[in-house]
């Protein structure tokens, strides 16, 4: 069976002089033509642009959405006197923090307060087709050991106030702050979710359902498994690799429930743990293994986890797009090696040039 996959990616627009968040993301959706407008969704921050992929079943058709929507935002960007970026968080300074003009968001930033006001961030959100919310939750429950190795290959946010922060994912570091944010907690079917959403909507954590934001998660619009773990990737070609190696663990999920094989039993501190360690070093040291509690190298880590999906990248024609976007990652490093090695000076015209690199 052939899993239908489809991509959000969200950009910051900056200030081509000062590197700072622009908000000008209204006037760069108003030139959008007809058939991108339908791909833009309103985002939180006026200084963010987030578009959408069509629904895809293969790679190539994934790879020119995402291009051609990088490319065209881009020129519009140009045109305002802003820079598209895909970065993970905001890289220098954002001094215009007030919700968009809109009801929803008015209220999630009167509910949370100034966690809602902090400095933006971007992510890129993996939407892989499933059957029914039951096989979603029992999806979700498989990838939790493994969605800290795809962190680390997406790590795209080293700097903050205009420095490096040490961390090679400060997105994921600066999230912590939403309460309804973070791993997967271990649920066995669709009534342990439904249980579980009520309590925390009844705390007050949760607004309602769609505040869900957990690193995977059924999603509350469409019949998919949504991976949201991966800051938002440095070149469409990144984003591809994310998105098959997301649909290889979703299929082999499915393929491991119907075998009857056990989800492993991981402690939520451990995972809390895997996951620090994924946005601190990516790929340039260990990473946690949360099932052995050991760290190791994160390319062995990596290894294991396409020799696990491999049956499912061959059953979807995805394994030489991974192999080829794997050896890439390993010559180039992740985008936040990249913007390491960028000069200063230079690092909003390298940004510009990345974000609609192939």
């Amino acid at each position: 069976m052939t899993l239908t996959v489809g991509v959000e990616e969200e950009f910051l627009l900056l200030d081509p002089h000062t590197g700072e968040n622009a908000p000008l993301a209204g006037k760069v959706v108003a030139g959008l033509p007809g058939d991108l407008r339908r791909r833009y969704r309103r985002e939180f921050r006026s200084c963010m642009v987030e578009m959408v992929t069509e629904v895809c079943t293969g790679l190539d058709d994934l790879r020119g959405q995402l291009l051609t929507a990088r490319r065209a935002t881009a020129e519009l960007a140009v045109a305002t006197g802003a820079t598209l970026a895909a970065v993970g968080a905001t890289p220098v300074a954002d001094h215009h923090r007030e919700p968009a003009d809109d009801p929803r968001f008015q209220a999630i930033a009167d509910h949370y307060g100034p966690i809602a006001r902090d400095p933006a961030v971007c992510g890129c959100h993996v939407h892989v087709g499933v059957p029914d919310v039951a096989s979603a939750v029992e999806v979700c429950t498989r990838l939790r050991g493994w969605l800290p190795v795809l962190q680390a290959l997406a790590v795209n946010s080293p700097l903050y106030c205009g420095a490096d922060t040490g961390y090679a994912g400060w997105r994921s570091v600066q999230l912590e702050r939403w309460p309804s944010l973070g791993p997967w907690p271990h649920l066995e079917s669709a009534g342990d979710y439904d249980r579980t959403v009520r309590m925390l909507i009844a705390s007050g954590e949760m607004m309602d359902e769609s505040m869900v934001f957990w690193y995977s998660r059924p999603s509350a619009s469409f019949p998919t498994v949504e991976i949201r773990v991966a800051d938002v990737c440095l070149t469409a070609d990144d984003t591809v690799l994310v998105a098959a190696l997301a649909r290889g663990l979703v299929g082999t999920a499915l393929a491991e429930a119907s075998s009857g094989r056990p989800a492993p039993q991981i402690p939520d501190v451990v995972l809390h743990a895997a996951h620090w360690n994924a946005a601190h070093d990516g790929l340039g040291g260990t990473l946690l293994d949360p099932v052995s509690g050991r760290a190791r190298p994160a390319w062995d880590l990596v290894g294991e986890l396409v020799e696990r999906v491999t049956p499912a990248l061959r059953e979807h024609g995805d394994l030489d797009v991974v192999s080829a976007g794997l050896r890439r990652l390993r010559r180039d490093g992740t985008g936040a090696d990249r913007q390491r090695r960028w000069p200063r000076t230079a690092w909003i015209d390298e940004m510009s040039k990345a974000t609609v690199h192939g």
